[in-house]
């Protein structure tokens, strides 16, 4: 079985600003893949993080040393002009697959609402660019832009879950998110999720809300990861949570979820 991680952080000389994270100033490519071996994945899509600045180029070069084990979900400075010249040429970059806009930093708080992303969504459908999305305090604007840009591929990040909460209270906006469903141009990452749970493994708190999303995106809008920095259990676990603690998964699905859907959706061919 092809296992991709759908999220992953590089950083070089800066301590996560966010104290979820394992708090150590270095998290190379080569402390990714070592880790990788020996959790048994196969390939990982990287995610520059916000606290360190030069992410983006330790991903690139990352990703061009290993173009069938890492790839990218990059991002740029919405609010800067200069910006827009970078995304006729975004796709051609080493392993770029695509946009990632979180929204963690005060500044970027007020772009979903503010105008300062209406630009990007035509000129990403127009150039066939997905774009991910930290939508759980934004989820009411996700479904007009999937109806506006039918061909706009957009994925919620972390089930779309409450940040800082756990169970219930972490999936407060799940029946909106559901509602997502019915846009085939929209999929779910379900990344992080044994952080959500307030048990331990196999943190079976959340196995419900799980299988309400796996009902309502079905498993090849459904892309497994980790953000594996700041997972409460060991890669392996991380992996068999879904590939043997959930019964209602099928041989097949368990396939699509855990690789090949993420693949499939974003342009990844990987050469196994």
């Amino acid at each position: 079985m092809l296992i991709v991680d759908a999220q992953v952080h590089l950083w070089a000389n800066h301590v996560p600003g966010n104290p979820g994270h394992r708090q150590i100033p270095d998290f190379t490519a080569d402390d990714l893949l070592k880790e990788m071996d020996e959790g048994g994945i196969n390939a990982a899509i990287i995610h520059p993080p916000s606290w360190d600045p030069e992410s983006d180029s330790l991903a690139l070069d990352a990703a061009k040393a290993h173009p069938n084990r890492l790839s990218i979900l990059g991002k740029i400075p919405l609010d800067k002009p200069e910006s827009r010249s970078l995304v006729d040429g975004w796709l051609g970059q080493p392993g770029m697959l695509g946009f990632r806009f979180s929204f963690t930093q005060p500044h970027q708080a007020t772009w979903p609402k503010d105008g300062t992303m209406e630009w990007v969504w035509p000129e990403a459908e127009r150039l066939g660019i997905p774009i991910a999305l930290m939508a759980s305090n934004y989820m009411s604007m996700v479904a007009p832009i999937a109806e506006k840009y039918p061909k706009l591929k957009l994925i919620v990040d972390h089930l779309g879950r409450v940040g800082g909460t756990t169970d219930a209270e972490c999936f407060a906006s799940l029946p909106e998110m559901l509602a997502l469903a019915k846009y085939p141009n929209v999929a779910i990452k379900a990344t992080g999720a044994p952080s959500y749970s307030s048990g331990s493994y196999p943190f079976s708190s959340i196995h419900d809300y799980l299988h309400q999303i796996y009902d309502a995106f079905g498993p090849e809008r459904m892309f497994w990861g980790t953000d594996i920095t700041r997972m409460p259990c060991p890669w392996k676990q991380c992996v068999t949570m879904f590939t043997e603690e959930l019964p209602w998964l099928s041989e097949s699905d368990k396939e699509l979820i855990m690789g090949k859907a993420v693949c499939n959706f974003l342009g990844w061919d990987i050469t196994e």
